[in-house]
């Protein structure tokens, strides 16, 4: 089978190759987290309580378990019976998941908006940066190739990430 890689100036940044060889439970993980992490954004950078945002929250929160779900079969790190630390991630999601969707019913925006926060940053962000840890499918989906893609992903998403933070404390990342 041929190869699939993107290329830009005959110099290859990333291949699906590992992707499309993985196992089919991962490669739904993906098909789902990937607009998870992307919508989850945009729902976090829009305005609160407008029908959009309630569809969005919705398909968000259904991908989330999906996500979640996926998970439990995938079984890459077997440390306890073909699971691992991770799989208690995806435990917390489901239960935050309901508590987020519970919250909002009630009318606890607060609280609705500290946990669905919570799964955004813990269960996408900085589970996600995982991924890419060597030795990783998604690390070699994204950084095959030459080093300086390598680099240059791993300094733009530092740089996100400090700006994330940065923000967040100032209190301006999640728009009212």
């Amino acid at each position: 089978m041929a190869e699939r890689r993107i290329e830009f100036n005959r110099m290859s940044l990333m291949t699906l190759e590992p992707l499309l060889d993985a196992p089919l439970a991962v490669q739904i993980h993906v098909a789902a987290v990937t607009p998870v992490a992307l919508l989850g954004a945009y729902i976090l950078l829009r305005p609160k309580g407008t029908p959009l945002h309630r569809l969005l929250g919705r398909i968000w929160m259904a991908l989330m378990v999906v996500t979640a779900v996926s998970s439990f079969f995938i079984h890459e790190l077997d440390l306890f019976y073909g699971f691992s630390p991770i799989h208690l991630l995806s435990i917390a999601t489901l239960f935050g998941s309901w508590n987020a969707i519970a919250a909002a019913r009630r009318g606890d925006i607060r609280l609705h908006k500290r946990i669905v926060a919570g799964l955004y940053f813990g269960g996408i962000v900085l589970a996600g940066l995982f991924t890419f840890l060597p030795g990783r499918i998604m690390h070699a989906v994204v950084f095959t190739g030459a080093e300086w893609p390598a680099a240059l992903a791993a300094a733009v998403i530092g740089s996100i990430l400090i700006a994330i933070v940065l923000r967040r404390r100032r209190g301006r990342l999640i728009a009212r």
